[in-house]
């Protein structure tokens, strides 16, 4: 009697202590659950304070850089450098530069805006140049004694994606002696050329792609994209 009394009191212990290790077990479990419930909320929020810094960085440098792009070309073109004319070229450029200046960065990644200004400000050397050869050309076909002057539309695709690159790239076109755009549909370029060799000239491409580059478009590859690339690129060769 007395050994079937302290078995059963053994089996009730036994039992009730494999009922408390399960119930810590579950707590365990649900304490590691919600903390790491609440870590991926705090890393969602971190994030996203974050990506909201990096977005208001890189808008306040985009209006930065505008600026600075529009009051040079103000300066450049007004020549007026009295204090008045200063004044109010701050205030206009100042003015358009916040209601423009994601247009001229648009779709720009965070970190890029400075590539894309120093880009851009290296193309212009390489236009003037086209302008000045281009002006010899057509000179020299407008009073040549043969005048072969053969005008002609061609229309072409561009590979370029955002409305400034294709801005930049009408207007190039324009400026260049010999060739007008008349037109731009859907990507596709209506130009008027002078004669076979400026057209020959623009259909070479030269031009649009380095626009391309200029824009980080078309070709272009991302140098944050490579970074991206790079962890999982060392994961798979060490698993190799």
């Amino acid at each position: 009697m007395e050994v079937t009394l302290l078995i059963e009191a053994m089996d009730t212990s036994f039992r009730l202590m494999e009922d408390a290790r399960s119930q810590a077990v579950d707590l365990l479990n649900t304490a590691v659950k919600l903390t790491s419930e609440t870590r991926t909320v705090e890393e969602k929020n971190i994030q996203a304070i974050f990506t909201g810094a990096q977005e208001a960085k890189s808008g306040f440098q985009n209006l930065v850089l505008t600026f600075i792009m529009l009051f040079a070309f103000w300066v450049l073109l007004s020549g007026k450098y009295d204090l008045f004319h200063l004044t109010l070229g701050v205030i206009c450029s100042l003015l358009i530069a916040y209601l423009t200046h994601d247009l001229l960065f648009a779709n720009v990644r965070v970190g890029d805006t400075r590539v894309l200004v120093y880009r851009f400000f290296a193309y212009i050397p390489w236009l003037l140049y086209q302008i000045i050869t281009a002006n010899i050309y057509v000179a020299s076909v407008v009073l040549g004694p043969k005048k072969n002057v053969n005008p002609q539309i061609i229309r072409f695709k561009t590979k370029l994606e955002s409305d400034i690159s294709w801005v930049t790239l009408a207007n190039s076109i324009t400026l260049t002696p010999g060739t007008i755009t008349m037109d731009i549909r859907d990507g596709e370029f209506f130009v008027h050329a002078l004669d076979q060799k400026v057209a020959d000239d623009l259909h070479a491409g030269e031009m649009e792609d380095r626009i391309a580059h200029v824009y980080m478009e078309a070709d272009h590859i991302y140098v944050q994209d490579a970074l991206d690339v790079a962890p999982i690129f060392g994961k798979l060769k060490k698993s190799l």
